[in-house]
């Protein structure tokens, strides 16, 4: 009899360290990320960020959109992932990291894009203007590049392209550079714009997805 009550005792305990430990990991705090990346232009280059970040312990719930660039995962609060961790890992894996957003479990948001690195992007007699230009692209890599590219320039600010109506608006600092600046730019990076071509040669080293239809005078200039 003793040594049944010790049998059903051992294994009561058990299950109760069972729920306790299944418990323990049901309340564990998850940050979620979401990380835009330029330069993924097929699975196999995924495949090489993901395995890369892998590299993190913990790490959860890893998905990629190749149109977009965008990579998300989970990851525990108490380890602390940061910022920095996150843009060194992307470039790491021969990538550029173009924004990186964290949203907390505690409800803190923190954003590469923060109000003090806009600070810095003016100048002392800053005139920040926004205004919008035709740009021409197809998918989610041409806005990747035709942002990353715009965003690259003294003095911008903002840069969102839209798939759609092929329009990028821009706020930018005009002390420091013009809408002239940011075109001829984009136009070098590979994409025509309404007053820019690009060359035949660099067009032509775009990947297939991103080579949009161009009218037939441009890339002469």
């Amino acid at each position: 009899m003793k040594n049944i009550i010790v049998i059903i005792s051992s294994l009561l305990l058990m299950f109760w360290s069972y729920n306790m430990d299944a418990q323990s990991e049901t309340d564990t705090s998850l940050d979620k990320f979401e990380v835009k990346v330029d330069g993924l232009g097929c699975p196999f280059c995924a495949y090489g960020l993901e395995k890369k970040f892998k590299d993190f312990d913990n790490i959860d719930e890893v998905k990629i959109e190749m149109e977009t660039g965008i990579m998300t995962f989970i990851y525990p609060t108490e380890d602390s992932l940061d910022l920095v961790s996150i843009e060194e890992k992307v470039e790491e894996a021969g990538y550029t990291p173009v924004h990186v957003l964290i949203n907390r479990a505690s409800g803190e948001i923190e954003d590469s894009r923060s109000a003090a690195n806009v600070e810095s992007l003016l100048s002392e007699e800053a005139r920040v203007l926004e205004t919008s230009v035709f740009v021409a692209g197809n998918c989610g890599m041409c806005k990747a590049r035709i942002e990353k590219t715009a965003k690259a320039i003294p003095g911008v600010i903002e840069a969102n392209w839209d798939k759609e109506s092929k329009m990028i608006s821009l706020e930018y600092d005009a002390a420091q550079s013009s809408i002239d600046d940011i075109e001829r730019a984009i136009a070098e990076a590979g994409h025509d714009t309404a007053n820019w071509s690009t060359s035949t040669e660099i067009y032509d080293a775009l990947p297939p997805c991103c080579q949009y239809e161009r009218e037939e005078n441009s890339g002469d200039e």
